[in-house]
């Protein structure tokens, strides 16, 4: 990324949202997950790595896409790389 003008809206409207489970597993039999948190992009990456390793798969992030880093819908790894990158962008 170096040379390049990528920047992200930390202050961006963003949602936390927790998939319901079952003994730590996805149940997508259900409608989709719930809203955990509704606020900004920052403090939804910070809510978000604060959970416990082994369970962030049961989480995402929903908001506005801001291409070619930040979808619509952010995973577990995307999250992460936002996170280590935040005071670079």
């Amino acid at each position: 990324m170096a040379g390049t003008d990528v920047h992200v809206n930390f202050d961006a409207p963003a949602m936390l949202c927790k998939w319901p489970s079952l003994n730590n597993e996805r149940r997508t039999a259900v409608s989709g997950p719930y809203l955990l948190v509704d606020g900004t992009l920052d403090e939804c990456i910070r809510q978000f790595m604060a959970k416990p390793a082994p369970i962030r798969r049961l989480y995402e992030i929903h908001t506005s896409p801001q291409p070619p880093l930040v979808s619509a819908i952010l995973s577990e790894a995307m999250v992460a790389e936002l996170a280590r990158l935040r005071d670079f962008l």
